[in-house]
């Protein structure tokens, strides 16, 4: 992860913001609706059915492929259907409806027709024809009970025959049918006035469910519009956003022919169960309709079908099977005037909350961008557009449409714009400490570096750590038998294993002295358990030049020695040196005591030894066999110091009992008693060099016993 700094973080902003804003461009209009279309085919794929059908309060008479089928309609014109619609059309308003819409339009009567038919017109030959249908459209006009569409073709309005708008009183039961679509062509939005000699005239939609709550519409100066107390929400002016369920049964769906059959079969009570209370709309339903219209819900249709209850006609086999990203207008009208009357119409963002959405969410991809590789932010943006949507879908069920398009094409582009920003500008210096710096600083502190932006200076702190310090044994002899270039890929190989080792515990090198390596654990990173990973480290590096020597190629088939000390304590640690040159580095009493206790080792037998300032930190997650009390030149107090054997739970019962017998003799030799000491020592002598070295000093001592004031240390005379 990369840290952030002010300046960084002012460019991702500015990134957010410009991205945002753009969304709000005109150019962006055309995809701008799009969040609609997507919520709604989601809400319908993930959540199902949301409304139940039964409770819509808008239902469809529908003048359907069945009806186009059966007679008395099949082979006949939908313009002599008239009669047969005005008598369903008085069976429907006497079973309760609340009024009735037609999304049909009559534009001519038959009785109209000038054909000729024998010395007569045709008009002339079915005079009275339509008498029926305008006696039934006036009687439930009268009762403001119908509500005839008309329809605007350029400038020409197609309006309902001379008689029908007689019978219904004229305008004031006529109402437009227009649509608004999007600059997409979509319809997702339905007009709810048009001024008419400078007065707002309800859309069809508007007078239905206005006559339904017995309510005058109320239209504000800005285009909104109260309905029964409820205000209409508009992001777009004199608009209402259509809510479509999705599916294809929302608006449940009568066929005229099931309806016409059902007024002969004389079942009023048929339609008083079906029509009591609903607002009930004609209109056509076919797959070759003309009037069918790609609405937002073209992601969650259904094949459409008059699948309602039925009275007295079977359900025609197979039903319905074309299915399309289209709908029939009818249903455009139905669903408005559901929403109206069912106060669930959509609120949308406007422009403006869309583009702050948009800034948000590109702020929060742009973060991501700054703080995670380019895999990570892709995978943050494609998390963040999912919870996003999930919100979304959640809210959509609740009649909010949150914007998607908006955000997600904003968030799209603040994550180009921010990896781009960050490759060509803000990482330019890292890559460039990264190249500077990998081959001369521990990785530890180059990331450190790195995080912080700065290159090294000068300056330190004081801080608990555990020095490693480990050399070659008898370098001088081995190396007298190489040649240059032999001695430099052998010191390669082991150093370049002994330094993985250390880094994969934790540890940094510092340096390397010849043959020396120079470790810290715990700095530059803080480790609570530096302690432990130095000797977990230490025995690792033991146990790989084994590994090394016994395979015979690692070091082009020379063995060589390895001689560690630990020891923990305060350090002074940073970039120490002049001001031209220097080191991430380690100083101090805890430092040269590390050194020293490395060459200890030759005088004990050991690979491995430790403080007991070490051993006090690891603790027991070790076994530890204690060697000796020893005095180093350069200090005049004496330390413990310890050999590590295993990690705990991993030691031998071999390694136990030349602890137990290690130690018994080395408080022997404490408490002065030499010669027993020694006796106690050498029967390990030959397969442990500790005990060999301790017995020896034990004879020594009880062939020349030590005067008064003699203390059990071991005063080391070289490093």
């Amino acid at each position: 992860m990369a840290r952030i700094d002010r300046r960084d973080a002012l460019a991702a902003a500015i990134i957010a913001l410009t991205a945002g804003l753009a969304t709000t461009l005109p150019a962006f209009d055309r995809l701008r609706g799009f969040s609609i279309d997507v919520l709604t085919g989601l809400k319908w794929h993930l959540l199902g059915e949301t409304r139940q059908p039964a409770a819509s309060s808008v239902v469809v008479v529908a003048l359907d492929e069945e009806t186009y089928r059966t007679q008395p309609f099949a082979g006949t014109p939908s313009i002599a259907w008239t009669r047969e619609i005005g008598r369903v059309l008085t069976a429907i308003v006497e079973g309760g409806a609340k009024v009735v819409g037609f999304d049909i339009v009559y534009p001519h009567s038959i009785e109209e027709s000038q054909l000729p038919f024998g010395d007569q017109t045709l008009g002339a030959r079915v005079g009275g024809f339509d008498r029926d249908f305008l006696r039934a459209l006036y009687l439930a006009s009268r009762d403001g009970k119908v509500v005839l569409g008309e329809v605007q073709f350029g400038d020409q309005p197609m309006l309902p025959s001379p008689g029908q708008r007689f019978a219904v009183g004229q305008q004031k039961n006529i109402r437009a049918l227009i649509v608004d679509p999007d600059v997409d062509d979509v319809i997702r939005r339905l007009p709810l006035s048009f001024v008419v000699d400078g007065a707002s005239v309800p859309s069809m939609a508007v007078e239905l469910a206005a006559r339904a709550l017995a309510s005058t519409p109320e239209f504000a100066p800005d285009g909104r519009m109260t309905l029964a107390g409820y205000h209409v929400p508009s992001a777009k002016p004199n608009t209402v956003t259509l809510n479509f369920e999705g599916g294809a049964d929302d608006i449940p769906t009568f066929s005229l022919a099931d309806l016409r059959a059902c007024v002969e079969k004389g079942d009023t009570e048929f339609f008083r169960r079906q029509f009591d209370g609903k607002v009930v709309i004609f209109g056509t339903l076919t797959d070759t309709s003309e009037d069918l219209k790609i609405t937002s819900k073209r992601f969650a249709t259904a094949p459409e079908g008059a699948r309602a209850a039925r009275c007295a006609l079977a359900l025609p086999p197979g039903g319905p099977t074309f299915h399309r990203h289209f709908i029939s207008g009818v249903y455009i009208h139905a669903t408005a005037a559901n929403n109206l009357i069912q106060r669930n119409a959509l609120t949308e963002f406007g422009r403006i909350g869309a583009a702050m959405v948009a800034i948000a969410f590109s702020g929060l991809v742009g973060a991501a961008a700054l703080w995670l590789a380019p895999v990570g932010a892709a995978i943050a943006y494609l998390g963040a557009v999912l919870v996003w949507t999930a919100v979304g879908v959640v809210a959509f069920a609740h009649a909010r449409a949150l914007p998607l398009t908006e955000p997600f094409v904003a968030g799209m582009f603040a994550l180009a714009a921010t990896i781009g920003y960050r490759f060509v500008i803000a990482d330019k210096d890292k890559r460039f400490l990264r190249r500077s710096f990998a081959l001369y600083l521990a990785p530890a502190v180059l990331e450190k570096m790195v995080a912080t932006n700065k290159p090294p200076e000068l300056g330190g702190e004081t801080r608990i750590v555990t020095v490693y310090f480990s050399d070659v044994a008898g370098f001088s002899a081995f190396s007298e038998k190489l040649a240059p270039a032999e001695i430099v890929a052998v010191m390669n190989e082991y150093l370049s294993a002994m330094a993985d080792i250390i880094e994969e515990h934790g540890g940094f090198v510092d340096k390397y002295i010849g043959d020396a390596v120079v470790a810290v654990f715990g700095a530059p990173h803080e480790d609570a358990h530096h302690a432990r990973n130095a000797v977990r480290a230490a025995l690792r590096c033991r146990h790989r030049l084994e590994e090394m020597n016994r395979s015979g190629t690692a070091l082009m088939g020379h063995a060589i020695g390895q001689r560690i000390g630990l020891n923990s304590g305060e350090a002074l640690v940073g970039n120490i040196g002049s001001r031209r040159r220097f080191n991430y580095t380690a100083m101090g009493d805890a430092v040269n005591l590390a050194s020293r206790l490395e060459g200890a080792n030759k005088y004990f037998g050991t690979s491995i030894i430790a403080s007991d300032a070490t051993v006090a930190l690891a603790g027991p997650a070790f076994v530890w066999r204690e060697l000796d009390a020893i005095r180093v030149m350069g200090r005049s107090g004496s330390i413990n110091i310890y050999e590590p054997l295993a990690e705990a739970g991993q030691e031998t019962a071999d390694q136990l009992a030349r602890t137990a017998a290690y130690a018994e003799g080395l408080a022997r030799w404490r408490a002065g008693d030499f010669v027993d000491a020694a006796r106690w020592l050498e029967r390990l002598a030959d397969v442990d060099p500790p005990s060999a070295v301790l017995a020896d000093r034990a004879r020594k001592l009880a062939a020349h016993p030590p005067g008064p004031g003699w203390e059990p240390v071991n005063a080391l005379e070289g490093k």
